[in-house]
């Protein structure tokens, strides 16, 4: 209760930075979210899917992360990220690599192989057309298409060289606005293979059927997933939607059937500062029993 407590006080203050501050600008990563001298670094690389099944004609960047602590004796833990350059980038909001290396050493959380996934795209047929992205078509869509992808198709090619925990409470799904309910519909889709979920600035709107989710949490069997959501009232309000309510009725959902969720709100827009800045600590939340499911 007392890392609870803490943890819950930490998201508070960031909450009330951004209600004084008033922009993106005001959430800034934190040490934990650089190099740290003398902490092991694991290694970063990129390799390209170009044979999908399930998304036929498409091609995209992977990379995957294998902290220094992996020996290969014992399955890691397992991250997947959409739209995954984003959250490798070492000037990017996240730099994950660096977290990770960071929260592995301190014991936050376990020995993880990260897997950070972009989305696919078509190439063009003339050499002065532009490739067509398949972003909204895999992240927006309901149902298990992407979840198949994943399972199905990229893990098994990176479980060759690697072991991977099938506990799903091992299994942590994450990513950013469309990302974001991709993530949340591969965990309700496969609960089995992802128990815990990760979104910023989610798309839980209408964008392709989003909008239904917190009727179907509140009027659904419950599904065993830990839920982390986070949004900004600067966040859109377009055709589609309104992203900052629509993440409060996700909230009120999760909160009305019982699941175990944690809502950041802030003052952010449709960025992912806000998320980057609380990534370390986000970490620590979805994983702080981590040592309970070994």
């Amino acid at each position: 209760m007392q890392f609870l407590r803490m943890r819950i006080g930490w998201l508070l203050a960031v909450f009330l930075l951004g209600t004084t501050q008033g922009q993106d600008e005001a959430y800034k990563k934190g040490p934990d979210s650089t190099r740290k001298p003398g902490i092991p670094q694991g290694a970063v690389t990129k390799a390209k899917w170009t044979e999908s099944k399930v998304f036929p004609g498409t091609v995209r960047d992977y990379w995957v992360y294998v902290p220094k602590q992996y020996d290969g004796k014992e399955p890691a833990a397992l991250f997947v990220a959409q739209d995954g350059g984003g959250f490798v980038s070492e000037e990017g909001s996240f730099n994950a690599p660096a977290v990770f290396d960071n929260l592995i050493h301190e014991g936050a959380m376990p020995v993880t192989i990260g897997v950070f996934v972009n989305p696919g795209s078509i190439p063009p047929v003339e050499e002065t057309s532009k490739a067509r992205s398949n972003r909204s078509y895999e992240y927006d869509s309901l149902g298990d298409l992407y979840a198949r992808f994943l399972l199905e198709e990229l893990l098994p090619e990176i479980g060759k060289t690697h072991k991977i925990s099938e506990d799903p409470r091992n299994r942590v799904i994450c990513g950013n606005s469309s990302g974001g309910i991709c993530a949340f519909t591969v965990a309700w889709e496969r609960p089995e293979a992802f128990g815990k979920v990760i979104s910023h600035i989610g798309s839980f709107t209408n964008i392709r059927g989003g909008h239904i989710y917190p009727a179907l949490i509140r009027k659904g069997e419950k599904k065993p997933i830990r839920v982390f959501l986070q949004d900004g009232a600067n966040d859109l309000d377009n055709l589609h939607g309104n992203w900052p309510l629509a993440n409060q009725q996700m909230a009120a959902a999760l909160k009305f059937a019982g699941y175990d969720f944690q809502f950041v709100y802030g003052e952010g827009k449709h960025s992912a500062r806000h998320g980057g800045a609380i990534f370390p600590e986000t970490m620590r939340w979805i994983f702080r029993d981590w040592k309970e499911a070994k």
